[in-house]
């Protein structure tokens, strides 16, 4: 799901749809977050989009979006480090 850690950093956990017709979250699948994304699941252009999807979503640079796991999977596991607001969408699931 979303947890704020005491360091201010979000873990997100993640299950991704690429080859979507748009960028958006779709609410829970199972114990994870739901994304569909545009970019295709080729040459880790899946990752690097929607880690900029992510760093536009959470007003945070690039470089604070960092992959903790699942690179070559639909299952991800995200750390957003000091994030300025959290999405609208993403509010219900969020733990703390």
């Amino acid at each position: 799901m979303l947890t704020r850690l005491a360091n201010g950093d979000v873990l997100l956990q993640l299950h991704v749809q690429p080859g979507a017709s748009r960028d958006q979250f779709l609410g829970l699948h199972g114990d994870a977050i739901k994304v569909a994304i545009k970019a295709p699941p080729v040459d880790g252009k899946a990752n690097a989009h929607l880690q900029q999807f992510l760093a536009q979503s959470f007003d945070v640079a690039k470089r604070q979006v960092l992959l903790e796991k699942g690179e070559l999977s639909r299952q991800k596991k995200w750390r957003i480090v000091a994030p300025c607001s959290v999405p609208d969408a993403l509010q219900p699931y969020l733990e703390s």
